[in-house]
């Protein structure tokens, strides 16, 4: 079954932040398709919840300072 996903992405002018919207029915079926919904995601979400709350994170300014370990 295929289904168009429309998104729509704004920019806030002279800052880092986007507003993206998805229709919630189309993305709960993309979601679905992609296995969000399975046990083994939902466990490390609520993992990576967990180490939130245990402060075993850190905040990252890009993705670039994933390559630098």
């Amino acid at each position: 079954m295929r289904t168009n996903l429309n998104v729509r992405i704004s920019k806030e002018s002279k800052t880092r932040e986007y507003l993206i919207k998805i229709d919630a029915d189309k993305f709960e079926r993309l979601a679905a398709s992609l296995g969000f919904f399975g046990d083994g995601f939902l466990k490390s979400v609520e993992r990576a919840e967990k180490e939130i709350r245990e402060k075993k994170t850190r905040k990252l300014g890009s993705l670039k300072e994933l390559s630098k370990k």
